[in-house]
């Protein structure tokens, strides 16, 4: 599984995921700047699931109909700590039942929806 954090993704928990073997590309390291839907393509063509505190890339692929990812996790919430994320998608990732391929997934402390991506 390939992930693809958002620039507004803390960078310590970028970290602590590839620590935890997991191949997390950076926006902010690679593409400082990069406006929304070119974080979208990009994840498009690199076949990575998004991870964002930005709500934007419910509206660009429902509503403007832009070509979808295999996946995104959006975070709602304010994270207490930089290492937080990391430890939600941790955990998220051992519940046997959710997927994140094909899917919108947003993720909030009291509970996890998820929308399938056309």
């Amino acid at each position: 599984m390939q992930f693809l954090a958002n620039e507004n993704f803390p960078k310590a928990s970028v970290i602590k995921l590839r620590c935890a073997n997991y191949d997390v590309a950076y926006g902010s390291e690679d593409a400082p700047g990069a406006k929304d839907y070119e974080v979208l393509a990009r994840a498009v063509d690199e076949k990575r699931i998004i991870l964002t505190f930005d709500r934007d890339y419910g509206e660009l692929i429902y509503r403007l109909r832009m070509p979808s990812p295999i996946g995104i996790v959006y975070f709602r919430y304010f994270p207490a700590t930089p290492d937080k994320p990391s430890e939600d998608l941790i955990r998220l990732l051992t519940i046997e039942k959710i997927s994140l391929e094909g899917l919108f997934t947003v993720y909030e402390p009291t509970q996890i929806r998820q929308r399938p991506l056309p």
